[in-house]
């Protein structure tokens, strides 16, 4: 079952991912889907600032993952853009059991190294202001957390 909120500013964005953070665990991994500027990285700081991360937070496009360790769990922030279709092990796969978030940006790339369970919001760009945030829960920790902030 699919969740939506609609979100008319960079604000609303932020407090979903705020939201999202309330309800966090170890092991949870979002995927971000989504045209360029839609808000993906808007999400991903809204999401670091509710853990307490006091680092600047940016798109790791060049860099593929950035690792912040200063918040209530770690958050592993990953820009997979330039991965399409990869066929060797970088190792992606570890974060998803390190007691963190994994964040992932354009995770559609490497849908086939994603974990069974998992959160995915797809980012539709409505207007200038304007975006619809289509979420998608993969098991049941994930659906019960849409239950509780959408």
């Amino acid at each position: 079952m699919d969740f939506k909120y609609t979100s008319r500013s960079v604000e609303d964005t932020l407090r979903v991912a705020e939201n999202i953070e309330s309800e966090k665990f170890p092991n949870m991994v979002i995927c971000l889907e989504g045209d360029l500027g839609c808000g993906k990285t808007m999400f991903a700081k809204g999401l670091a600032n509710a853990l307490g991360i006091n680092e600047t937070v940016t798109s790791p496009t060049f860099t593929i993952i950035k690792e912040y360790m200063n918040g209530e769990l770690p958050l592993y922030h990953m820009d997979v853009y330039r991965l399409d279709d990869i066929d060797e092990d970088i190792g992606i796969e570890d974060y998803y059991n390190k007691g963190g978030i994994t964040l992932i940006e354009w995770a559609d790339m490497i849908e086939k190294r994603l974990p069974a369970e998992r959160l995915v919001i797809k980012f539709k760009i409505i207007d200038e202001n304007t975006r619809v945030l289509v979420f998608t829960p993969y098991g049941e920790k994930y659906e019960e957390l849409c239950n509780a902030v959408l």
